[in-house]
Formats: structure tokens, C-alpha cells, sequence
């Protein structure tokens, strides 16, 4: 079970403007789900990119387990210990679904049987049927997509699973699929799933709401 603590965590733009993130503490724990809610500017989207290494606080800790994140090796954390889900699925068109989610474990050098095993049993959690495995990208619908997606999130073997506006372009009835999925691969497998949106009606489907407004957490709902 892995646990993400953010420290007094501040960021400024490159140009020194304004502070995209402002004294931001909180802490995300394993086997639960929980959604950044706020508006576009609000700062939501910075913060996934420091949880997942690909920015640095200018003040501010990022602790992971009780490590700070910047002295980690950076390249191991965001293959291994961290998973990112975005809007746009960015799945592989020219790979299979099963080939998909195959492709972060054989990048890992875990041997193929091994690897088909693992990506059957994360393709039937996320409610991908049998036989659409075999069928490329295309031939899924986008709920099928996104549900492939979060397969391949997990196939690394990552327990903080950061999730960009994963039901953006949903509608809401498979939107709702999406975070009930979530929010039981969390529950059962101490998961640290963490989704940012602006949408307060998908967000309702997680355990914890952080609410942000321009650079700020400006309330947690249970």
C-alpha cells in the first residue's frame, strides 16, 4: 500500500507571474479513491504532473512512502511506482487490446506468457470481455477504450495511479462505469488512485473530494 504526502508544496510559472500551486498539504493513501475537483486554471493539472515526477515543486516536499521524491531515481519511479490514465486513452492503434496492455510489462523484460496472463486478468477486472482482446483500439467503444487504458495503467505493477480527466470524453453513464471501476481496483488491491476533473458529479463517486481554486485546496469532503 503506498501513500503520496505533499508537503507545503508550491509552484510558479517559468515566467514568475503567478503561483499555479500555493501551500498545498495533503495526503493520499492506498486503497482509496479520490478526485482533485476544480475549474480549468485552477492548478489541478500541475499537481498530477509533480505527483508523477514530471515537475518539480519550487518549495515544497513530495514524500512517497516517506521519501522525498526528488531524491528517487526519477526514470524508476514514474515507470514502476507510478501510472498515469488520461482523456484521450493514448492507446496504441496498431496493437491489439491485449497487445496493449502486454506492452508496459514486456518494456519491463517480464517474460510474454507471463505477461498475457497478467494482461487477461487486468482486461477481465476493468469488464473487458474475452473475445474484444484481440480487437484493435478502433473496434472498442471510448468506455471500452478508457477501461483498456486503466488495464494498461495497472500493468505495470504501479500503486499510485494518477488519472488526467479520465472521463472527459464519456458520456456520463460510462463516466460513472469508469470511477466505479476505479474506485474498486482501489478498495481491493490498496490502490492510491487519484483522478483530476472538473465534473463534481463524477467526483462524487470517489471516497475523498479535494476541491481547488486557483492554486489553492480549498476543501475536503468525505
Amino acid at each position: 500500500m503506498s501513500e503520496l504526502t505533499l508537503e507545503h508544496v508550491s509552484y510558479r510559472y517559468k515566467n514568475g507571474e503567478r503561483l499555479a500551486l500555493n501551500d498545498v498539504s495533503c495526503t493520499f493513501e492506498g486503497g482509496k479513491l479520490y478526485a482533485v475537483v476544480g475549474p480549468s486554471g485552477s492548478g489541478k493539472t500541475t499537481l498530477l504532473s509533480i505527483m508523477a515526477g514530471l515537475d518539480q515543486p519550487s518549495s515544497g516536499k513530495v514524500l512517497v512512502d516517506g521519501e522525498d521524491l526528488k531524491m528517487l531515481d526519477q526514470d524508476r519511479y514514474r515507470r514502476e511506482r507510478t501510472s498515469m490514465i488520461f482523456q484521450a486513452f493514448q492507446l496504441f492503434p496498431l496493437l491489439t487490446v491485449l497487445e496493449n496492455v502486454c506492452y508496459p510489462m514486456e518494456m519491463n523484460n517480464v517474460p510474454v506468457a507471463q505477461a498475457k496472463k497478467r494482461a487477461k486478468e487486468l482486461l477481465t477486472s476493468v469488464e473487458i470481455a474475452d473475445e474484444k482482446q484481440k480487437r484493435f483500439p478502433s473496434n472498442l467503444s471510448g468506455g471500452e477504450q478508457q477501461r483498456v487504458a486503466i488495464a494498461r495503467a495497472l500493468a505495470s505493477g504501479a500503486q499510485i495511479i494518477l488519472a488526467d480527466e479520465p472521463t472527459g470524453n464519456l458520456d456520463v453513464d460510462n463516466g460513472k462505469r469508469v470511477m466505479d471501476i476505479l474506485r474498486r481496483l482501489a478498495h481491493e488491491n490498496a490502490y492510491c488512485v487519484i483522478v483530476v476533473t472538473h465534473d463534481l458529479s463524477i467526483a462524487e463517486a470517489s471516497d475523498q473530494v479535494w476541491r481547488m481554486s486557483d492554486g489553492v485546496f480549498q476543501e475536503k469532503t468525505v
